[in-house]
């Protein structure tokens, strides 16, 4: 018995401590006590009931598919002859043929002015317009510019026509939403979507236009087309792709509204473009610029010379100043300068911010007329030619170089001085404004003048 009792004893000594353990060990521990604690520490998100709104075009293409017209452009050309049915059938006289070509435009007022691209109706004979309605219309010129490739149409109705709204297209983001309307390969008006995928690209030969650069699909037809924001209002004329197979690859490129709007606003009011000019000449700021000329200023427009008797050099603007600030828009390059004054007209006044010897200025400027009688450009006095010189010498372009103050070239001044200059690299100088603007944009690099000594020598000239 006394064994029997032992045996109890012992077994109930443990079963306590068995017990007192599971207590210890897992009822009173912290973790195992809730064990949900793996889930319920962190809430999990549904992420397949998390979807991605689209931004909604319908009002904005509604809004904007009725202000964009088919623009039919046919011109009339001679065919070739063809000597061998001549000499079979005998001469049958002067063959013509009709050649089209079609594009899109944009009513911009509700009398019927149509913007569009000059390259859509380049040598026309005779244009057509058809309604996204699918009405038809002749349409007359009323005036282009070929340098920003833009023409101005109107076509007579007695109804008011939806027309487009023209916003600010300064105000655009890299980013921001947009629609690309047009008829490309013919067909009725049709709307595509992209984003702004950069501002301010310079695509052009002499460096004067600043392109709104998107991935809506624009194809050929597109082209006069409207680019339009999340609300419908033109941010820019649709212009070209980048392709080499003449099909959207990818990227295209419009005419911001900003600039349209001053070229059809000069064509209404004055027939042609009023260009005002700053009156410089310079290259734009970087890094190693800024190190050789010893400038703690990273960006911004170094003013190489200043043009005799423009609103530059009667506002006090010198040589070694830094242009940074025009009208309170930051400048970093020569395209940013030329992008704002290229919205202005002669007499049109801007503010200036610059920096002289590192120190803040701002200046007024009245702009110039852009035909300039003579530009300076590193010691070279240009100046155009008359009409009696260009006559005597059987061209109808160039400019004469009237006088060299640049020491390096002073001992060629007999050949140099009134020699002509045909072209500086590589393009074509019709007349001083050309020169300018090529000028304007070279960021020291080596120059190349082509050019006629008063003996008839043909030259080239490196700088």
């Amino acid at each position: 018995m006394k064994n029997i009792g032992t045996i109890l004893a012992t077994s109930l000594l443990s079963g306590v401590v068995t017990l007192g353990s599971y207590k210890l060990f897992f009822e009173d521990a912290p973790f195992f006590k809730n064990p949900t604690n793996l889930t319920t520490s962190a809430p999990l998100r549904n992420v397949s009931n998390t979807a991605f709104e689209a931004p909604d075009f319908k009002t904005a293409a509604e809004k904007s598919i009725h202000t964009v017209v088919h623009v039919k452009n046919v011109s009339f050309r001679n065919a070739p002859r063809n000597p061998i049915m001549e000499y079979f059938y005998g001469y049958q006289g002067t063959q013509t043929y009709a050649q089209v070509g079609t594009g899109s435009g944009v009513i911009i007022s509700e009398d019927g002015y149509i913007v569009t691209n000059n390259h859509v109706i380049q040598g026309a004979n005779e244009l057509e317009i058809t309604l996204n309605d699918n009405r038809t219309f002749k349409a007359k010129l009323i005036g282009t510019d070929s340098k920003m490739d833009i023409a101005l149409l109107k076509i007579d109705t007695n109804e008011k026509l939806p027309f487009a709204t023209f916003a600010d297209s300064d105000a655009i983001n890299v980013g921001d939403w947009v629609l690309a309307v047009g008829n490309p390969y013919n067909l009725t008006s049709t709307v595509t979507a992209g984003i702004v995928s950069a501002k301010a690209r310079n695509l052009s030969e002499n460096g004067i236009q600043s392109f709104i650069q998107t991935d809506a699909a624009v194809n050929p037809g597109n082209s006069g087309g409207a680019l339009v924001n999340s609300n419908g209002d033109l941010i820019g004329i649709n212009t070209m792709i980048s392709s080499a197979t003449g099909s959207y690859v990818g990227y295209s490129f419009a005419i911001p509204s900003n600039m349209a709007r001053k070229i059809v606003t000069d064509l209404m009011e004055y027939g042609k473009v009023q260009q005002g000019i700053l009156g410089v000449q310079g290259y734009e700021i970087n890094s190693q610029i800024a190190k050789e000329n010893k400038l703690n200023f990273k960006h911004g427009f170094y003013v190489e010379t200043v043009t005799k008797n423009s609103g530059a050099e009667i506002a006090g603007i010198k040589k070694g100043d830094i242009i940074y600030k025009v009208d309170d828009r930051t400048i970093n390059s020569f395209l940013d300068l030329n992008s704002i004054i290229a919205t202005k007209r002669p007499n049109d006044k801007v503010k200036v911010i610059l920096k002289r010897n590192n120190q803040e200025k701002e200046l007024m400027v009245t702009l110039s007329k852009k035909e300039l009688a003579q530009i300076h450009f590193n010691g070279f006095e240009i100046e155009n030619l008359s009409a009696s010189e260009q006559k005597t010498l059987g061209i109808n372009y160039g400019v004469k170089i009237n006088s060299i103050s640049n020491k390096r070239f002073k001992a060629y001044e007999n050949e140099l001085k009134n020699a002509i200059v045909l072209a500086i690299n590589g393009n074509k100088i019709k007349n001083t404004e050309m020169a300018n603007e090529v000028l304007s944009h070279l960021n020291d690099q080596q120059l190349r003048i082509d050019l006629i000594t008063p003996r008839g020598e043909r030259l080239r000239l490196i700088l």
